[in-house]
């Protein structure tokens, strides 16, 4: 599966760093988008609803959402709505705290998920596209914000293999262990203060870059968190099957979903 996975890796990495560096924000908004909406598809299954016919007009909902955000960019509204993705990540974390809530296939439970998927995807989407058009390094400061996320997941696979022992949540995702949380934390910190480095980012906003290293990181776990609760609702191993050894989209995107916001917030009350 290691093998699998890492494979699936390497041949999508180029695709996605190609994506962000090489295309203007106006048609990187648009192709992401895409990669949003078929990951809310794959939310709408896990929440369980089941009427294709519904699933497809609550994407098309979405799509009009996005493109609302759209017409809406660089007024207030976005760092508004960037900022009501960081607040729903933060009620996700209390929401993981209790592992029952909404867990009953009722339709109170099914709209409640919705409504959350939606709190998922359009603020991430803003964010992501708030970053990539933010002034001349913004591709750069997009291409950080993944990598952050990524070398997390690193950290966090092999320090938890290493050393992993103390389970982080043992009832809704068993693998994950406080160690690989600190493994997540030393490599997600390691690749802000090199990116940082390289982007002229230098004294005590390079302290914050490196504490909003941490904080985004922490919010990479609980989208990962929040994914893998959904999935034990649903009774699910992955959200899709599109990448080998990597289930569906939503199973690779979760924790970018929730970081995004974060690092954006972040991004910009540091002046960057």
């Amino acid at each position: 599966m290691l093998l699998q996975r890492t494979l699936t890796a390497l041949l999508l990495a180029p695709l996605v760093i190609g994506l962000i560096l090489l295309t203007p924000t106006w048609l990187f908004a648009p192709i992401i988008a895409i990669a949003f909406l078929a990951a809310m598809w794959e939310w709408t299954r896990l929440s369980g609803l089941q009427d294709l016919a519904v699933r497809g007009a609550l994407l098309v909902f979405t799509a009009v959402l996005l493109a609302l955000c759209w017409w809406v960019r660089d007024t207030a509204w976005w760092p508004a709505l960037i900022g009501l993705g960081v607040l729903w990540w933060v009620a996700a974390g209390q929401w993981l705290r209790h592992f029952a809530f909404a867990a009953a296939p009722t339709r109170e439970n099914l709209l409640f998920k919705l409504g959350a998927g939606l709190l998922v995807i359009v603020p991430a989407w803003v964010a992501a596209v708030a970053i990539h058009g933010s002034g001349a390094y913004g591709h750069w400061w997009t291409l950080l914000a993944l990598f952050i996320v990524w070398a997390a997941d690193i950290g966090a696979y092999f320090s938890g293999r290493q050393f992993g022992r103390r389970k982080l949540a043992p009832t809704i995702s068993p693998g994950k262990t406080w160690a690989g949380v600190y493994g997540a934390f030393v490599a997600g910190a390691a690749v802000a203060l090199g990116g940082g480095l390289l982007l002229g980012v230098h004294g005590g906003q390079l302290a914050g870059l490196l504490v909003l290293s941490v904080v985004t990181v922490v919010a990479s776990i609980v989208g990962d968190l929040l994914e893998s609760l959904m999935k034990r609702h649903a009774a699910v191993k992955d959200s899709g099957s599109l990448f080998p050894g990597h289930g569906g989209l939503l199973d690779r995107l979760d924790s970018v979903f929730a970081a995004l916001p974060v690092f954006a917030i972040g991004k910009l009350l540091l002046g960057l």
